[in-house]
């Protein structure tokens, strides 16, 4: 369904552009850039294009400031407006896959949507939002960060082989996301069974306290239980803090790790 709202946004884009002339028609090939080569396509002060993966929506945008990402400000209350409603209405720091759409050059991105720090223009937007790029940080961690790389990953179409290679702890890491965020279509990438009942009992998860066991000394080939310290937030509100069994397992050898989510929930009991 993706890849087909992809297709479906670069013949629109290729049908808005048709007036140009051959030789400045751009190809509208989804690129995943790295941000040291992105920060010269948008320098400070430019203008672009936001185009959200999931609704379709786009509004446009000034990148004001931001040396480690983009931070960036919608240009006026309409695009705020476009903004929020992507966001369901509420300002959220919930990561999402987006598209850069700058000159002639369709780039894979993520951006979050909370207002925060300083703001310049007259937008009703009450600062600024950042928008990551393939290689970019936050500025308190010298690292990506790994909700952001994993929308930068679905904006460019190479998510499901990303997930492919994943380890068991890092899928752990990754279904995290998937509840914090309440991303259905994440959670259904890394568990069996109904990810979505999952969503329903657990709003937050945190992992605290994690295996020091080196993944190459993990036991199993197609399966494997990983004891791990969690605390959750469930849907009434109540807090818990537990130690919790995963059950990992593949189908065959050569598939993806997912995570068990029947015996998951039956740990949340």
């Amino acid at each position: 369904m993706l890849y087909l709202f992809r297709s479906m946004m670069v013949v629109f884009l290729l049908f808005a552009c048709s007036a140009k002339p051959a030789a400045a028609m751009p190809s509208f090939t989804v690129e995943i850039l790295p941000w040291d080569q992105v920060k010269d396509i948008i320098p400070k002060q430019s203008y672009f294009t936001i185009i959200d993966v999931e609704t379709g929506l786009s509004f446009e945008v000034q990148r004001r400031a931001g040396s480690k990402h983009a931070d960036v400000q919608p240009v006026t209350e309409k695009d705020t407006k476009i903004m929020k409603s992507i966001y369901g209405g509420k300002w959220s720091w919930d990561r999402r896959a987006i598209l850069v759409l700058v000159h002639d050059q369709l780039i894979s991105a993520s951006m979050n949507g909370m207002p925060h720090g300083a703001g310049a223009l007259q937008n009703n937007f009450p600062g600024h939002f950042c928008v990551h790029f393939y290689g970019s940080t936050t500025h308190k961690t010298p690292t990506p960060d790994l909700a952001h790389k994993i929308m930068i990953l679905k904006a460019g179409g190479k998510l499901e082989e990303f997930l492919y290679k994943l380890d068991p702890y890092e899928l752990i890491s990754v279904m995290e996301i998937a509840v914090n965020q309440q991303d259905e279509k994440l959670i259904s990438q890394v568990m069996f069974g109904s990810g979505g009942s999952v969503l329903k009992r657990v709003k937050h998860i945190d992992v605290t306290e994690r295996s020091i066991l080196p993944v190459e000394d993990l036991p199993a080939l197609v399966g494997m239980k990983l004891k791990l310290r969690v605390k959750w937030i469930r849907s009434n509100q109540s807090v818990e803090e537990n130690d919790v069994q995963f059950i990992i397992r593949k189908d065959t050898i050569e598939d993806q790790w997912k995570i068990d989510s029947h015996a998951f929930l039956e740990e949340m009991e």
